[in-house]
């Protein structure tokens, strides 16, 4: 079954994944309207997620970033589906890295580094880091139950010399290299709310005090990496600027919880500045404390 649900879609995707960018948004204003207007896909946990954290925000201005939230939704679910023919020069006009001499000064200290990132904007097109890098570079992601739509990811990921990662795998890929002292990069989405039964870390994220994913603060500890914070700026349909900025140098001397309460306030002011490039559909708030 599997195989047949792939055989019948992997020509739609690839049909999708070559048609001009102005047709791109034009399938993604339909999405939009089918997503938003039509299914109500998670409206009301993204209503919910916006009175809790936008609460200074009248009603009104609230539905115009949840209008806005689901067609950028749109957008980055077609640009994902465009990474399966774009060239990597147009990658390189579409999402430019605004100071990538900041990670580079990270490479020369000679240890591996752990990149925190958010559901913001396109994290998606992030991978194109790995064409200006010469460390490995890793993505860790959660394994599609579809083996070969899960495979089409790996592949499509590999065209820019990123490694895709599982959940599962990342601690034992970043111990092996550790002790083969194999210089890598990890990118890590960070902005979400951790498993239930592994809080041990809260913390207030757009002032309501929720547990926190810890793990990539964990991991940069354990095998000594630096960490650094990449912070993704939509200047219109299909482009962005990607600034890098640096969490820390010596994540091992570091007291617990500095580095991910750093990220969460860099992923805040990211999204009070333009919260309509949030993913506001996903349960971030859900363990929350009540009052």
């Amino acid at each position: 079954m599997q195989l047949l649900i792939y055989i019948f879609l992997y020509p739609i995707l690839w049909c999708i994944s070559i048609l001009p960018f102005r047709l791109l948004y034009v399938l993604s204003d339909g999405f939009y309207i089918l997503t938003y207007f039509i299914i109500g896909y998670r409206k009301k946990i993204v209503r919910e997620n916006l009175a809790l954290t936008l609460p200074h925000l009248s009603d009104k201005e609230r539905l115009i970033i949840e209008k806005k939230s689901y067609q950028n939704m749109c957008d980055v679910f077609l640009e994902m589906i465009k990474t399966l023919t774009i060239s990597k020069s147009e990658m390189e006009r579409r999402y430019k890295f605004k100071n990538i001499e900041v990670y580079d000064y990270l490479e020369k200290k000679g240890k591996s580094i752990a990149l925190l990132c958010a559901h913001y904007a396109s994290y998606e097109w992030a991978i194109s880091i790995n064409s200006k890098i010469s460390f490995e570079g890793y993505a860790v992601y959660k394994k599609i139950n579809n083996r070969y739509f899960d495979k089409l990811v790996r592949d499509i990921r590999s065209k820019f010399k990123a490694t895709l990662i599982t959940t599962k795998e990342t601690i034992p890929e970043m111990g092996n290299n550790y002790r083969n002292n194999k210089l890598s990069l990890y990118g890590l989405i960070s902005d979400q709310s951790p498993r239930l039964g592994s809080f041990f870390h809260w913390n207030k994220f757009m002032g309501i005090e929720v547990p926190i994913h810890t793990g990539g603060e964990m991991l940069a500890k354990k095998y000594d990496m630096n960490v650094l914070f990449l912070r993704t700026k939509k200047l219109g349909r299909g482009f962005y600027e990607a600034e890098l900025e640096v969490l820390s140098e010596n994540a091992k001397e570091e007291p617990n919880y500095e580095i991910t309460d750093r990220f969460l306030k860099l992923v805040e002011q990211q999204i009070y500045e333009q919260p309509e490039y949030y993913l506001w559909t996903h349960k971030r708030w859900k363990h929350r404390k009540l009052s």
